[in-house]
């Protein structure tokens, strides 16, 4: 008898774990399985290497955007849905203008600082790049410089000569 009731005592542990490990792989059977994100195909590149991955274009789209202080939409319009970038589209000026100055960049770089690209055939960062010039600012400042023996521009309002002194007479030379 002592058997009998041992057994019985087991039987409920063991029924119990036996039960759960069911419900567990059935939860996995039921699973489907998870699907890769595949990344959209890249067109429309006119200015970068062809061979780029998603990945890689979208580092220099960010390393771009931060350099102008913007957000993907100030060179790229939105879905027509409204879901989403429609990166392949020329629509904005801005995109036309991202690529000229990359263009002007790379001369810049090939002249002066020997062209080194990295590994992906963009310009390294320790040559002229968009931050060199945009420090984060989308739109830059202009300035009209004066010709050679002119006196200096009127400084901007609220620009006074340094701690108070005099501006300076002449051709500030």
């Amino acid at each position: 008898m002592t058997n009998m009731h041992f057994n019985k005592k087991l039987f409920i542990p063991i029924g119990l774990f036996s039960g759960m490990i069911v419900l567990a792989s059935m939860t996995f059977i039921q699973q489907p399985p998870q699907q890769q994100r595949v990344d959209p195909p890249i067109t429309n590149l006119k200015v970068l290497p062809k061979k780029l991955t998603f990945k890689q274009v979208d580092h220099i789209m960010d390393n771009w955007a931060a350099a102008l202080g913007v957000k993907c939409n100030f060179c790229h319009e939105r879905n027509a849905d409204g879901k989403g970038m429609n990166f392949a589209s020329d629509a904005k000026p801005e995109k036309q203008m991202a690529r000229e100055m990359y263009v002007m960049a790379a001369k810049l770089n090939k002249k002066y600082f020997k062209g080194e690209k990295d590994s992906l055939g963009v310009a390294k960062l320790s040559s002229v790049n968009c931050y060199t010039c945009h420090n984060g600012v989308a739109h830059l400042e202009t300035a009209i410089w004066p010709k050679r023996g002119d006196a200096p521009h009127p400084p901007a309002p609220g620009m006074g000569a340094p701690a108070g002194q005099p501006a300076p007479q002449g051709g500030g030379r």
